[in-house]
Parts: structure tokens; sequence; C-alpha cells
């Protein structure tokens, strides 16, 4: 089971049937590692401090809080997007699970 999220979807035209279509990116969801893990507990809450006053200035981007890996694009026409009965909208997740011959979605728990 991978967590994945809806990155894009984009209209397109398939090039041999000439019929509209949907390209839907899935991006893999992780999270991101904890500092004071890595740190030790001190270390960590000054530093975490310090990247707290420097991103209230607008010096530093803040720190996302999930990892997003490319993970499936989906070529579809109209008619497979509809079959495939899944509503996808950008930034829903869903768990995809692999078996066998099939890619499942369901809503996560």
């Amino acid at each position: 089971m991978v967590l994945v999220k809806v990155y894009r979807i984009t209209s397109f035209t398939a090039p041999d049937t000439g019929e509209p279509g949907k390209q839907i990116e899935l991006v893999e969801l992780k999270r991101q590692p904890l500092t004071s893990q890595q740190y030790g507990d001190e270390t960590a809450k000054v530093t975490h401090s310090i990247i707290t006053q420097i991103q209230s200035m607008g010096l530093f981007p803040p720190i996302a809080k999930e990892l997003t890996y490319p993970k499936v694009v989906l070529f579809l026409t109209e008619k497979e997007f509809d079959q495939l009965q899944v509503p996808m909208n950008v930034n829903d997740t869903y768990e995809l699970t692999f078996e066998k011959e099939k890619m499942l979605f369901k809503l996560p728990e």
C-alpha cells in the first residue's frame, strides 16, 4: 500500500483517435523525519527556534512536512476515466494498492 496524492490533472487529445482525455499525475507522500530523532532533543529545540525566527523574517522558506515523489502518471480517455469510477480531483489523497494485474484506489481511513 502506498499513500498517493493527485498532483496535477491535465487535458489532452489522444493522438491516434483524437478523443479528449486526461493526464493524471500521482505523487507518493512520505512523512518528513523529525529533527529531534536525528540530533537529540536540546539541539533540535535550538535549531527549530532559530529556523522559526528566520522564517518569520521571510528569509528562509517553510519546511515541508511531507515529501512528494513522482509515482504514477495515467493517460486516460474520458470514457476510461468514467470507467475507473474514482472521482479524482487535485489534492485528493488515496491509498494505492497493487494486486496481481490491478491497481486499487481507496480513500484513507
